[in-house]
């Protein structure tokens, strides 16, 4: 005798409320092991499925989705802020001529800023609102005809777990030797940590004026 006709046989012996029964606990393990299985094919897919790498534009982002989005940086520029500080001064100056802006923008963040808020001798006020690549153009015209050198005074350099705020004074000179500045100010640094390496978000910067000096407590190295 085949053994589904023996089973379906002692079935139908049972009472009506016994079989009843019988059928529920059929249907409820037969469910069972229908999620089950579902739950473990879902899970497998989604393991499967690596997650989406952020687009350019996207608010929250990786440092890897960071990284692909600006040149590779020499490591030692970016290894601490004091680093990325005096890399950002170091890749500025220079003799007339071109300057290595590859570097330049390894040192920002995507969407970095630099944006200039200062006075005509009229009092008006003149703010400049610069994107990494708006400044390469137009202060790299400039630097092919005349010589930029801008070092720091003083630095004041504040963290807080992986942010960092750098006042930081500053003399420019179109040559080294020059006796005098023609300009000096103040540059107020942004930057972040990623978890392997340091990016400037946003430089802003105010020049100094008869009524607007820099205050002794940058005046001096």
């Amino acid at each position: 005798m085949r053994p589904r006709f023996f089973c379906s046989l002692i079935f139908a012996e049972l009472p009506a409320c016994a079989r009843r029964i019988t059928l529920i606990c059929i249907m409820r393990q037969l469910l069972a092991a229908a999620l089950i299985g579902f739950s473990t094919l879902a899970y497998s897919q989604a393991a499967a499925t690596p997650a989406p790498t952020p687009k350019p534009g996207e608010p929250r982002q990786t440092p890897q989705s960071l990284a692909a989005q600006v040149p590779t940086p020499a490591p030692d520029d970016v290894k601490s802020p004091e680093a990325l500080l005096a890399a950002c001064y170091s890749v500025i100056s220079g003799p007339a001529g071109p300057r290595n802006w590859d570097r330049f923008r390894s040192l920002f963040a995507p969407g970095g800023r630099l944006t200039t808020s200062s006075q005509k001798p009229d009092g008006s006020h003149v703010i400049v609102l610069l994107t990494v690549d708006d400044y390469v153009n137009l202060a790299g015209g400039k630097m092919q005809s005349t010589g930029f050198f801008e070092n720091s005074i003083h630095n004041d350099i504040r963290t807080y777990g992986n942010i960092a705020q750098i006042f930081s004074s500053y003399e420019s000179r179109h040559a080294p030797a020059d006796a005098e500045p023609f300009q000096r100010g103040i540059n107020s640094f942004q930057m972040f940590y990623d978890g392997s390496r340091w990016w400037i978000i946003s430089i802003l910067w105010d020049d100094e004026r008869k009524d607007n000096p820099i205050p002794p407590a940058f005046s001096h190295k």
